[in-house]
């Protein structure tokens, strides 16, 4: 899986004052889960980044390893989560997850189709109504993408998660869930009522 290196710094303001300045300053307050613990478990640690560095992560449709350079120390996280304003969409909190080699994480990885379906060639429409699918691993297994091969997808067909397997990765996403169908289409539609006159 491809890796990213964004620069933060560690936040040493805190309340609602402190987070507006910084966001007026173009800075976005954000949190890493699992570096440092506690009797209690993990504990978080707060940073700030720019919301320019950030960007690199955020406006992509490729799913990164983060390493996270706070003043000089490198951690390895995931994005768990993006909270945004919803009128002017500009991120305005971060959740990152610290990983390592040896415990499985959950992350989101997009799905790609690949191949010329037999339904699509017989007049069909292929859809894909998934775009990420959730798998849990080890970081150092994660594929940039979900490769699924669709060349055996007939007219009015559909492949749900169930269907899929990948080595080394769990598939979190429901078995249920419809990740791509090719549909008929009003040619399709034409075509197959003739074929019956």
């Amino acid at each position: 899986m491809k890796e990213i290196t964004l620069n933060a710094q560690a936040r040493t303001e805190f309340g609602k004052k402190a987070s507006r300045d910084l966001r007026r300053a173009g800075m976005v307050p954000a949190v890493v889960y699992g570096v440092e613990k506690n009797e209690n478990g993990p504990i978080a640690k707060s940073i700030v980044i720019s919301e320019k560095e950030l960007a690199k992560l955020l406006y992509t449709p490729n799913v990164y390893i983060v390493n996270l350079n706070i003043e000089g120390t490198t951690i390895k996280a995931i994005l768990k989560d993006l909270q945004s304003d919803f009128v002017t969409d500009h991120p305005v909190h971060v959740d990152f997850y610290q990983i390592t080699e040896d415990k499985p994480v959950v992350i989101e990885i997009p799905v790609k189709l690949n191949g010329l379906a037999e339904g699509v060639k017989a007049g069909g429409k292929l859809a894909l109504n998934v775009r990420k699918l959730a798998v849990k691993a080890l970081y150092t297994q994660f594929p940039d993408t979900l490769d699924i091969d669709v060349t055996s997808l007939g007219l009015g067909k559909s492949m749900k998660v169930a269907a899929l397997n990948y080595e080394g990765l769990e598939i979190i996403t429901s078995k249920e869930v419809v990740v791509c169908a090719v549909r008929m289409t009003r040619a399709a539609r034409a075509a197959a009522a003739n074929a019956e006159k």
